[in-house]
């Protein structure tokens, strides 16, 4: 069983599932570090498996989602669930945050700003996509 564990104290039993666009040079840096510090599956768009696809939205290619045994979360909240994983001392902080939707307005259109970015940011840093090799 997975030590991993979502923001009520519940254990998964299997390791999230951190879906990402691998045929995108910055997704695939991001996925790269989330792993290094964090304990995730990193699972891209074109691995998805018919189980995994189905829970995802309709238009899951326009995010990032964190796939946990009881939950999916995307675009902004996904990154968050991952930092909250990768660093629990977030966790306190980050659960307060929640309950205003300044912050959940915000953390999305940061979010989406970022994604619509990527471009940009593949020129700062980027990492070979799995579905281009």
């Amino acid at each position: 069983m997975s030590d991993a564990s979502d923001e009520r104290g519940t254990r998964d039993e299997h390791t999230p599932r951190l879906v990402y666009d691998d045929d995108c040079g910055f997704c695939t840096w991001c996925a790269e570090r989330a792993l290094e510090v964090g304990e995730f599956e990193a699972v891209g768009f074109s691995e998805l498996t018919p189980d995994q696809r189905a829970r995802l939205p309709a238009d899951y290619e326009t995010s990032a989602h964190l796939l946990t045994d009881d939950a999916v979360y995307s675009a902004g909240e996904a990154v968050e669930q991952a930092l909250v994983r990768m660093v629990p001392e977030l966790d306190g902080v980050v659960s307060e945050l929640r309950e205003f939707e300044l912050y959940r307005e915000v953390r999305e259109g940061l979010y989406r700003w970022g994604a619509d970015h990527r471009d940009w940011w593949g020129k700062i840093v980027s990492a070979t996509p799995p579905a281009r090799e």
